[in-house]
């Protein structure tokens, strides 16, 4: 293992999130509104998609290389993808890689769970905004049920799979349902993380005084359940933790805008067409496709190795200082 690569802010490579596909059968409003991803949305073709040999070669270069240590399924929906445990059980096989997991909707669970485990997934984390049909189903803007969730986080508990919820949490949306969810996944046992909503893209019109913010949600929560914050995991984690005190658990808020981690950031993102992203907020991405699928393949370590080497994001530390209306990349297209 060579040095490790660090950016001008110093932060190190160690965790890489891939998006197999931006494709998505929910389309929640927060992300993928329908009135913009309609059915005549030109998402990417077939050949437009990295492959699943090309996905394999650029972990290896990330893992063997430049240090990353984790790895994160996204999308879109990831197990649209076809094959997608393939895939997984390829990664795996990667030397010095310590941990593969999934971000997905749920829906597609019941289906996929024991052939993921089986090809070396570890965890999933499964999005769930509301426990409430009516709200959830405005929400995915497809109607679909709670229930249909909570079966693919059964489907995931029950193969094995650690599981997490992800709650992104809107003002005039669902922060109703803080304390309800809260409480219904410390009954189930599941960590349930609570994320600020953010202005990752443009369809989804963001506006700052729609975030609720992880101090409203930790008061609400403190109200009914007394929490008490305990430490991270390990440096660079995303979500800050708070345990139910007097118990081992725990929930995690993610709070991108009222309380920044860009200088701890860690991750690369990698879109389903092969460009490498260094923040959630960027607008353009470094496309290694192209050079992949060129005579300078063999380059392609060198370029990496200098896009994050040259990397100084730190938008939402940053965030009142610039245009929010600049154009930034898509979340269904960069993954979470």
């Amino acid at each position: 293992m060579n040095q490790p690569v660090l950016d001008k802010l110093k932060r190190p490579l160690r965790d890489l999130r891939i998006s197999v596909t931006d494709k998505c059968n929910f389309r929640c409003t927060y992300c993928m509104p329908a009135e913009i991803f309609g059915p005549d949305f030109p998402f990417l073709k077939k050949g437009e998609l990295l492959s699943f040999e090309e996905i394999e070669h650029l972990t290896n270069i990330f893992v063997k290389e430049l240090g990353v240590k984790k790895l994160r399924i996204t999308g879109g929906e990831p197990l649209m993808r076809k094959d997608l445990p393939m895939l997984i059980s390829k990664l795996k096989q990667i030397d010095g890689l310590n941990d593969i997991a999934m971000t997905t909707n749920g829906s597609l669970l019941p289906k996929f769970a024991k052939d993921l485990k089986a090809a070396g997934l570890d965890r999933v984390s499964i999005s769930l905004d509301s426990l409430n049909d009516d709200i959830f189903g405005s929400i995915n803007g497809r109607g679909v049920s709670v229930q249909t969730v909570l079966n693919g986080i059964d489907a995931a508990s029950e193969a094995g799979l650690k599981v997490k919820i992800n709650m992104v949490v809107k003002r005039g949306m669902n922060e109703q349902e803080v304390v309800p969810m809260a409480e219904f996944f410390r009954e189930k046992g599941h960590i349930l993380r609570f994320i600020e909503y953010m202005d990752v893209g443009n369809s989804n019109q963001w506006k700052l005084d729609e975030v609720y913010s992880k101090q409203q949600i930790l008061d609400d929560i403190h109200k009914v359940m007394p929490i008490e914050p305990i430490d991270p995991n390990y440096k660079g984690e995303v979500a800050k933790r708070y345990r139910y005190v007097g118990s081992k658990e725990e929930i995690g808020v993610i709070s991108s805008v009222s309380d920044a981690f860009c200088s701890s950031c860690n991750r690369a993102r990698l879109s389903a067409d092969g460009k490498l992203f260094t923040c959630l907020f960027a607008s353009n991405g470094h496309d290694l496709k192209t050079i992949l699928r060129s005579d300078e393949a063999g380059t392609i370590t060198d370029e990496i190795k200098n896009i994050w080497f040259g990397r100084q994001d730190r938008y939402s530390e940053d965030r009142e200082n610039k245009s929010l209306e600049r154009k930034k990349v898509e979340m269904h297209h960069i993954g979470g």
